[in-house]
């Protein structure tokens, strides 16, 4: 993936999408579409993984058939609205490990703070991808990436399910060597920090929580 931006304009990524943008799109409707739109990100973004081949007998014969190479990937969700996209990629790849960052905003400065971290063994020889639906003003998607890097990953792709410019400009000024693979690119950020025309607060509309 050599872009650092991909924008998956998929007919089926973007009519799910209009759904959960709606105001009067309810609760499970909205987690229910989050679970199938990720698996259609998930897709986009593991379009490269390494590939290897091994021996196998079909009912017909032997052949030597194509698989996953090298360690299992590393799903590292930004809590707590990234579990949202989490859940979904499980499904397409449950072989793949899991890992948790916990950061939460501060509502007065917009800086991320950390409460939790906890990511799998051997991170600097797996492919990391790290999941949060909004890629809003970038500042808690640069830390996760910053704290991943401390521990060692090196293969790093962020999925989002929107992001704004505001976002997109920081995390490429902060990690140009980590792409990113979200559903729509939005208009701006308005004064409080919040992607336009956007979905409002993904954890509060996944959760049910205001």
């Amino acid at each position: 993936m050599s872009d650092h931006l991909t924008v998956v304009d998929h007919p089926l990524v973007q009519h799910k999408l209009t759904i959960m943008r709606k105001k009067e799109t309810s609760t499970s409707e909205f987690r229910q579409l989050l679970r199938e739109i990720s698996q259609l990100l998930a897709y986009e973004v593991t379009r490269e993984l390494p590939m290897t081949t091994r021996s196998i007998e079909t009912p017909m014969q032997e052949m030597d058939a194509p698989a996953l190479a090298g360690p299992k990937l590393a799903l590292v969700s930004i809590l707590r609205a990234g579990n949202g996209l989490l859940d979904g990629m499980l499904e397409l790849i449950p072989s793949a490990r899991v890992g948790f960052v916990g950061l939460y905003r501060d509502e007065e400065t917009l800086k991320p703070v950390q409460y939790y971290f906890k990511v799998p063994t051997q991170i600097d020889k797996r492919l990391v991808i790290a999941v949060d639906p909004m890629l809003a003003t970038g500042n808690s998607s640069v830390a996760a990436i910053d704290m991943l890097k401390e521990a060692g990953a090196k293969d790093i792709r962020f999925l989002c399910l929107l992001a704004a410019p505001e976002g997109v400009a920081r995390m490429k000024e902060a990690h140009p060597d980590v792409p990113i693979v979200t559903a729509a690119l939005d208009e701006r950020l308005n004064e409080k920090g919040y992607i336009v025309p956007g979905l409002g607060d993904a954890g509060d509309r996944m959760f049910g929580t205001k």
